[in-house]
């Protein structure tokens, strides 16, 4: 029993690590994933259409079990998958959080993604449902949430185009 209580509390405190990590280095990208769990539905199909073509390639790549650099390419693949989920879901544990105010939120804006994210980690824990669907759900829509967020920023951070004057102006 005591070896089933520390794996899940393990897994709680890495969750919970990560999205705070992910809003103390990339905060602005949090907070325009957290922009992007106003459609839910949207992220949950783009994810799924984003993470399966390179969860397939990842099965592809540890299909040559004997090559040590496939099932290097094969671990890339499934990291980069699960390391953005990680950082783009912070963007839902802030939107959960910011549904729960505190006023410390204004001098320590990173209490809001602590609080969210214990609540989105506690339901995890509910057997099946929570264990496979809601974190699997979680990684897949934090995925998509991160590169809509990153493709938004770079389009905030293109210069404007300079203005041409019209010859029949006054």
């Amino acid at each position: 029993i005591l070896k089933y209580f520390l794996l899940i509390v393990g897994a709680v405190l890495i969750f919970l690590s990560f999205w705070l990590a992910g809003e103390a280095l990339f905060g602005e990208l949090v907070a325009r994933a957290c922009e992007q769990y106003r459609r839910p539905y949207k992220l949950t199909f783009a994810g799924l259409a984003m993470v399966l073509p390179i969860v397939l390639l990842a099965l592809a790549f540890f299909k040559f079990a004997n090559n040590p650099l496939m099932n290097i390419a094969g671990v890339t693949c499934l990291g980069i998958v699960i390391l953005g989920g990680l950082v783009g879901s912070a963007g839902l544990a802030q939107r959960i959080g910011a549904g729960l105010p505190s006023p410390a939120d204004l001098t320590q804006p990173w209490w809001r993604v602590l609080r969210g994210g214990i609540v989105l980690v506690f339901t995890f824990l509910l057997p099946f449902i929570g264990w496979i669907g809601l974190t699997i759900w979680t990684l897949v829509t934090g995925f998509a949430a991160l590169v809509f967020a990153v493709r938004e920023a770079k389009a905030d951070t293109t210069p404007p185009l300079p203005k041409v004057e019209s010859p029949n102006a006054p």
